[in-house]
């Protein structure tokens, strides 16, 4: 495909055109961007690759900007030239350039023929200097980031988070279960430990620096707010943090408990209300970190027996702290006294349990409805190709967005194949509830057959759990597109589609095209953890 399709060109011509020249460029990255999470610039790649960036010369703005494999072809730059167009960054507005530069001449002759009938001259120089500013500023971020731990003290830090690893404790303390640990030092009087891992999901230790953030925000977690509200909740905690987490791919969640030390990765961090989630630690949080990590060691080496079967009686102990040679203290070793809170761990878990009751209450709800997808419907799990998708963006009749990145083959899809007053009604119940939020699969049973099932799973936004699919978890054929989807949603960033079409007794049947196709659907790709629903069991909990 060497230009764009005629109702592209003839939206962008409908455009202003503007007397502003702009700069192009690709270049390859050998590190993450030193983006922060609240900039326009959504871009951080957990290593390098290829950064597209396009930006405004005469107004000196950059208009779109975007992270690709190396293996990404020149359509990546083509992609994002069209959101510099029509969608670009705050404060520029959607408009076409008089002219574009850009310093390498198969770019050139690649634009040339993409962007023909839309009046925009495409010229060679062998210098971007406002390109060159820009990734320059990229390169000294880089080069001036401080580290995640300050060196003075990050391997007696990463000894300590190791020996929680080992020691475990959440195995018999639960999240509500609190240790108060008196520092007197770094301007913190006491810091309230919160375990996380008993439910075998996340594993590491909370710090608060207040008890009223830690009930606050375990408050408004349990009164199930939107997932904006739930976001910011999160990053309105007061607190330092240890958790733990693994590279390797093959070691989900649900297994990280099993590893040993030396197979998972401690990451330190701090949450605070004007910070947000910083993952660094600076000098004076650092040897508060280390310093209640062994004290909370000690104290729960000394208690464990006291705390079988979830039990959590008034326990106290003080304990002499030495500190890393050269610490700024009031004292080496520091004094340190922790206590259990058994009236607070009162607290928490009834405000836990008053939600639970309330949730029995709605149990003669069904879990999951199955009266979404028609019966012998088409159903297949595949991957549209990112040029394909650009084409089927504009053809549907019913599309929602969402901001994925081009990257891998294509967009994993779900595909339902149906008929048209089938497909029409799909959709229109899709769009009573919110649209979709997200697409995923969970785990499922015939407890009279005995039979393990991955069920494929909707999620609306307004809370609406539909069932799309069966499949038997040994199938041959539904475990290779199963490894497939996870891959390819991996390569998105967890972004996925669905596709409903009409077609299902026709001559497309099992293959439609683009005219067969009436709605897209780009949403996120849940995970069983986001899901929360257990093993399913099909006669218990299934419509």
């Amino acid at each position: 495909m060497t230009a764009l399709n005629r109702s592209t060109r003839r939206r962008l011509q409908q455009l202003p055109q503007i007397p502003s020249v702009w700069e192009g460029d690709r270049r390859t990255l050998n590190h993450p961007l030193p983006v922060s999470s609240d900039s326009q610039i959504d871009l951080e790649p957990e290593s390098g690759g290829d950064c597209i960036l396009w930006v405004d010369g005469s107004q000196g703005i950059v208009r779109a900007m975007d992270v690709v494999t190396p293996e990404t072809g020149h359509q990546a730059i083509v992609r994002t030239l069209l959101r510099a167009i029509e969608h670009p960054h705050s404060p520029a507005h959607p408009a076409r350039p008089q002219k574009i530069v850009v310093k390498d001449r198969e770019i050139q002759f690649f634009l040339r023929g993409v962007l023909q009938d839309l009046d925009i001259a495409i010229e060679y120089v062998p210098d971007l200097p406002l390109i060159d500013e820009i990734f320059q500023g990229f390169q000294e971020a880089i080069e001036t980031k401080p580290p995640s731990l300050p060196p003075q003290y990050a391997e007696v830090l990463l000894d300590k988070a190791r020996d929680l690893w080992d020691l475990a404790p959440w195995e018999s303390l639960g999240d509500h279960q609190i240790l108060a640990i008196e520092l007197g030092a770094w301007d913190l009087d006491t810091l309230y430990a919160c375990t996380m891992g008993m439910l075998g999901l996340d594993y590491g230790i909370l710090f608060y620096r207040s008890l009223d953030s830690l009930q606050r925000f375990r408050q408004r977690a349990i009164e199930h707010e939107s997932t904006e509200l739930l976001e910011e909740a999160f990053l309105s905690q007061d607190c330092l943090f240890l958790t733990f987490e693994t590279d390797d791919d093959e070691n989900d969640r649900q297994t990280l408990g099993d590893l040993d030390a030396d197979e998972i990765e401690p990451r330190f961090g701090n949450l605070h209300p004007f910070e947000g989630m910083r993952s660094i630690l600076y000098d004076e949080e650092a040897l508060a970190v280390l310093v209640a990590l062994d004290a909370f060691g000690r104290f729960f080496r000394e208690f464990r027996d006291r705390f079988a079967r979830g039990e959590f009686p008034s326990l106290s102990a003080q304990y002499q702290i030495p500190l890393p040679e050269g610490a700024p203290s009031p004292n080496n070793p520091l004094p340190v006294k922790v206590d259990t809170l058994p009236e607070i761990a009162t607290d928490l878990y009834q405000m836990a349990a008053g939600e639970e009751d309330e949730e029995e209450e709605d149990e003669d709800e069904p879990i999951l409805r199955d009266d979404l997808v028609p019966k012998n419907s088409f159903l297949s799990l595949g991957v549209i190709p990112w040029d394909t998708l650009t084409l089927l963006r504009e053809e549907v009749n019913h599309y929602q967005s969402a901001p994925v990145e081009s990257k891998g083959e294509g967009l994993p899809i779900i595909l339902i194949q149906t008929s048209r007053p089938k497909a029409k009604t799909m959709i229109e119940t899709l769009q009573n509830s919110g649209g979709v939020r997200g697409i995923g699969f969970n785990p499922g049973e015939d407890p009279l057959e005995g039979d393990l099932y991955d069920l494929g799973i909707l999620q609306t936004e307004d809370d609406t759990l539909y069932l799309f699919g069966e499949f038997e978890q040994d199938d041959p054929t539904h475990m290779s597109a199963r490894q497939k989807w996870d891959r390819r949603c991996k390569q998105t960033k967890g972004y996925c589609g669905l596709v409903i079409a009409m077609g299902l007794t026709g001559s497309s049947r099992g293959n439609p095209q683009l005219k067969d196709m009436m709605g897209l659907f780009e949403v996120r790709s849940l995970s069983s953890k986001e899901l929360d629903l257990g093993t399913l069991q099909l006669i218990a909990t299934l419509l």
